[in-house]
């Protein structure tokens, strides 16, 4: 894989999708072009190996799909975060305003352990919503959120002001052109 390899090249941008005025980034081009993905993880094995991780946080669903292979390359654990009512046994939840409505997430109480540091792991990160709640089911288990990652940032919806002091890495961004 080159160091010019173009990331943006494989995301299509649709317009007006979920509705009018929204710009959706889909990552799926990533997925369907096996030296995109490659890069990808291999991208993220870069910036996180020798980190003080001792587990890999995935949100649903497509952050199971990077996270996955970072765990597995790293030899951490890997920690579902789901919908809620798909887990089964003791969970944590945290639920959380979307642009219509709430949603909920949960994580078996069972694979988060006491003071641990643990990344977050999803395939964008838009307003921040998503990973908030995350990281409220993850420190509710008395872990650590050492950090967040996703493959697409989109700072000028302002995730910063919601994810606080936790870094945030990402490997490409967009600013609302």
């Amino acid at each position: 894989m080159s160091n010019d390899f173009s990331l943006d090249s494989v995301i299509r941008k649709i317009p007006d999708f979920p509705k009018p005025g929204i710009l959706f980034y889909d990552i799926t081009g990533i997925l369907v072009n096996p030296e995109a993905f490659r890069y990808c993880i291999d991208s993220m094995v870069k910036m996180y190996k020798g980190a003080k991780l001792d587990a890999i946080a995935a949100v649903e669903s497509r952050g199971f799909v990077f996270a996955a292979p970072l765990a597995e390359k790293l030899g951490l654990p890997l920690v579902l975060i789901r919908k809620k009512g798909k887990l089964p046994g003791d969970t944590y939840s945290c639920k959380y305003a979307l642009e219509y409505g709430f949603a909920e997430i949960e994580v078996h109480k069972a694979d988060v352990q006491k003071g641990q540091n643990v990344l977050i792991v999803d395939d964008l990160i838009a307003t921040g919503g998503t990973l908030q709640a995350a990281q409220n089911v993850i420190e509710q288990g008395g872990a650590t959120v050492a950090g967040f990652f996703g493959i697409v940032g989109l700072p000028f919806l302002n995730y910063a002001k919601v994810l606080g002091d936790v870094p945030v890495r990402t490997l490409l961004e967009y600013h609302g052109e």
